[in-house]
């Protein structure tokens, strides 16, 4: 997570007595939010496609598609993008699975992770941007997620899917 000693607006030092950091110089309060992410299970049948990272934290780990919002961009358009920009895939939303917490990397800021499940509408499956590869699991017999929060994830999965095949 940053550390903010200095007013990114003004450099003058910060307060940092508060629950934020605060610059009483420019009368900037810096609120430390956690960072959303949108990602999608792709399901086909009684299987769930992921990702294999391609970079830092947990390269070559198994990953959900998906990723980090831009400013302003609302979830729903954020796991499109990102679904098309990893897989290739034009993808349809069929169900909020959840939203989890957890921690981006080693010492990393907080997220706060939306997923949800989905089917594949059309195009061709070629892995890029920051997957590697991309495979498909059986959804009962899942591998080791990346992040800690698909642990969770992965079991409201199993419980979604039995209750819905």
């Amino acid at each position: 997570m940053i550390k903010y000693k200095f007013c990114p607006q003004c450099k003058t030092k910060l307060d940092l007595t508060g629950e934020y950091p605060y610059c009483s110089n420019c009368d900037l309060t810096i609120y430390l939010n956690s960072k959303p992410t949108a990602s999608i299970l792709l399901i086909d049948g009684d299987k769930v496609l992921l990702g294999k990272r391609a970079i830092n934290p947990f390269k070559d780990e198994y990953d959900i598609i998906g990723g980090f919002l831009k400013n302003g961009e609302d979830p729903v358009t954020g796991v499109l993008r990102e679904a098309k920009e990893e897989t290739g895939l034009t993808v349809k939303i069929t169900n909020l699975l959840g939203i989890y917490m957890d921690i981006y990397g080693k010492g990393g800021d907080y997220t706060l992770n939306i997923y949800y499940i989905g089917k594949i509408i059309s195009g061709e499956m070629k892995a890029s941007d920051d997957v590697a590869e991309l495979e498909w699991f059986e959804i009962e017999d899942l591998p080791k997620p990346a992040f800690k929060n698909q642990e969770e994830v992965f079991k409201d999965l199993q419980k979604w899917y039995r209750k819905n095949k």
